[in-house]
């Protein structure tokens, strides 16, 4: 069991035991992670932010009853996407448009080291395809994608987050990451020129 492990339970366990400052620390630990899926999930940056603290205040609501068996990010990624859900179904879904000004992307690609400027354009430029590649997908297949392979959770934890089956999961997944590819190909394609 690592460190981060221990003290995030001790820090759980503080804040059930009424300690704000533990959970404040849990909040810290956690609000980029929570505030970045519901931007890929569809929320622009200020409903993204509005609703992470909606994230916070339920879960330091029904902290009584966050089981241990979970990871507390699981849990949180739960209450994120029920969140998110909410905040979607009472809109249209946002057409993302490219930005070349935007410097605080919903899909972030890691920054290699050392990049030279053309490859960091490059990045940049795979960054924002990306990001409206994954606004064009249907709401449960994107949440699969995020929360799969950008966010990294397990299958399983995944699929719990959601509230489906885990095949149902994985059809979700195969599907959106099928019609990612489809969207990126154009770009892909001028990648290898």
């Amino acid at each position: 069991m690592s460190a981060g492990t221990t003290s995030e339970r001790g820090l759980i366990r503080s804040a059930r035991a009424g300690e704000r400052d533990a959970f404040a620390e849990l909040v810290l630990i956690h609000a980029d992670r929570v505030n970045g899926t519901l931007r890929r999930l569809g929320l622009d940056a200020s409903e993204a932010e509005e609703v992470a603290q909606e994230v916070f205040l339920r879960a330091w609501r029904g902290l009584a009853r966050f089981e241990e068996r979970a990871r507390f990010s699981t849990w949180l990624y739960r209450i994120a996407f029920n969140e998110a859900q909410r905040r979607l179904s009472r809109r249209a879904p946002p057409r993302v448009e490219p930005d070349p000004d935007r410097d605080d992307p919903a899909v972030s690609v890691p920054e290699a080291p050392h990049l030279d400027p053309e490859a960091h354009a490059l990045q940049q430029e795979f960054a924002q395809a990306l990001e409206q590649a994954l606004a064009q997908l249907p709401e449960e297949w994107r949440a699969a994608v995020v929360l799969r392979d950008i966010e990294g959770l397990s299958t399983e934890e995944a699929a719990q987050v959601v509230g489906a089956r885990q095949a149902a999961f994985k059809s979700r997944l195969h599907r959106g990451r099928m019609r990612l590819r489809t969207l990126l190909e154009p770009y892909l394609k001028l990648e290898e020129d």
